[in-house]
């Protein structure tokens, strides 16, 4: 029996196809993105698209995450629930929802004013409580919450923020796209030890928009590594 909202028979086969059917296979990052309305978080005229395996405009020069990306840096944190997560990059306010059915609460970076409002407005409106969004610079985190058991970056940057180090706790994992010279990018997960140093691991190749702020890429940096202005995805 087909349901009587038609988005939900679509968010079912995205999880299906796009999600698990690409190697996503946490059950906690399933269910999230079972119960998270995709529709509710894009431009109202591209709702239709929502579910499709791509990113979309939402406006200020960005773009949402395709799903599978979403799910791909969720399960890479590592989240068994009740954590304390940083996301750098609320963008839409989606993957801050993803996040906010696992971990205990959400504390979400935008360097967008606009952006951090209209995330903010449409979180509330769905209920989501556990999420604090923070108009700020991304690339320092937000101390006043730290330290985190888990973060993760929605932007490319040239290495991993000292800041953002800082403030993950032991054990702690922190998920972000780095640069890999002109035009290249690679998802990495970096384990937090104090007294064994940090392990880093590399995920996939990605796209994402460039890490903005005081310990993102200064524009000197921008231009000699070839880094364009904007790119097709980041996963807010």
């Amino acid at each position: 029996m087909k349901s009587v909202n038609p988005f939900i028979d679509r968010r079912h086969k995205m999880v299906r196809e796009q999600i698990a059917g690409r190697g996503v296979h946490d059950p906690k990052v399933l269910d999230a993105m079972e119960h998270v309305a995709r529709e509710a978080f894009v431009p109202e005229h591209l709702r239709d698209l929502a579910y499709t395996d791509q990113p979309l405009p939402i406006g200020e020069d960005q773009t949402i995450s395709q799903p599978y990306i979403v799910a791909a840096m969720t399960e890479a944190l590592g989240l068994k629930g009740g954590e304390n997560v940083l996301e750098i990059g609320t963008g839409s306010g989606y993957a801050a929802a993803v996040l906010a059915h696992i971990a205990r609460e959400v504390h979400s970076v935008e360097r967008i004013a606009e952006l951090a409002k209209r995330a903010r407005k449409v979180l509330r409106r769905l209920g989501y409580r556990t999420v604090d969004v923070i108009e700020g610079d991304g690339s320092l985190g937000w101390p006043g919450a730290a330290p985190y058991d888990a973060i993760v970056v929605t932007a490319e940057g040239p290495r991993i923020p000292p800041s953002l180090r800082a403030q993950l706790k032991p054990g702690g994992r922190l998920v972000m796209p780095i640069s890999e010279g002109p035009l290249e990018q690679v998802l990495v997960r970096v384990t937090h030890s104090a007294e064994h140093g940090d392990r880093m691991e590399k995920i996939c190749p990605v796209r994402f928009v460039p890490l903005i702020g005081q310990e993102g890429w200064s524009p000197a940096e921008r231009s000699h590594a070839g880094t364009p202005s904007t790119a097709p995805s980041r996963s807010g």
